[in-house]
């Protein structure tokens, strides 16, 4: 299975605080940019932050025990690079809003999953598979 490719526009209320995590933290290379937004490269899918003052997520799911954010937006990853990057954060160091863990473990769609907060308060989640075959498995 290839993995999709898709474009996000989400809202931003810094964009010098947005390019510092998007850009710096992550690591996304930088598109191009207009006084009211920047496009980034997240692991091959295109993310336009936009600015907007009423940018924020307060509202969760329970799943797998944890509280998920809704709405939020997620990125599959290989395993090394989801490890590489959970590293990255810690060392930031960054707030994880669910830290690090396996999900589904032992079941199908078992995954390793992490959630965390743009500085505007958006809600991001990666998350890798060991096989893809496992991304729609019930």
């Amino acid at each position: 299975m290839s993995r999709p490719r898709f474009h996000l526009a989400i809202p931003v209320h810094d964009l010098d605080e947005a390019a510092g995590f998007y850009g710096e933290i992550l690591g996304c290379p930088r598109g191009r940019s207009a006084d009211t937004w920047i496009d980034w490269d997240v692991f091959g899918h295109q993310v336009v932050t936009h600015l907007h003052k009423g940018a924020g997520v307060d509202v969760t799911n329970p799943v797998d025990g944890h509280d998920v954010p809704v709405p939020h937006f997620g990125v599959i990853v290989d395993p090394p690079t989801f490890h590489a990057l959970a590293q990255t954060l810690r060392n930031a160091p960054y707030t994880f809003v669910i830290e690090p863990y396996v999900r589904f473990e032992g079941e199908p769609g078992e995954q390793w999953t992490m959630f965390l907060l743009d500085p505007s308060g958006n809600a991001l989640e990666f998350k890798a598979f060991a096989h893809d075959d496992q991304v729609f498995a019930t």
